[in-house]
């Protein structure tokens, strides 16, 4: 399952060392709606490889700035702490997956 994300448990989920997905999602977007499923299958599937999480954009400005989200849903991919890929706009679930598996 989906981790909940915020501003004050980021740099703590960073610090752990394993890969991290990070779902930018809002209660009252529909394509993050569509998403939802697809996130917590994945986050199930790669349980002890990756550390998948969702942040509620509405309440954490600070992690949201930091990272120039201007569209959601968008998913952030980090490795070692840094940002290596990023993804923005809904997607199937194959085409995820994909991004997931360049992320081990």
């Amino acid at each position: 399952m989906a981790k909940e994300i915020t501003d004050a448990n980021f740099q703590e989920l960073l610090a752990e060392g394993k890969p991290l997905v990070v779902d930018f999602w809002a209660p009252w977007c529909g394509p993050c709606k569509m998403m939802l499923p697809i996130v917590e299958e994945l986050a199930a599937e790669y349980e002890g490889k990756i550390t998948v999480g969702k942040l509620n954009v509405d309440d954490n400005d600070e992690t949201c700035s930091a990272y120039g989200i201007m569209n959601i849903p968008t998913i952030l991919f980090l490795k070692n702490g840094e940002l290596v890929n990023r993804s923005v706009g809904a997607m199937r679930k194959p085409d995820l997956q994909k991004l997931f598996e360049e992320l081990l």
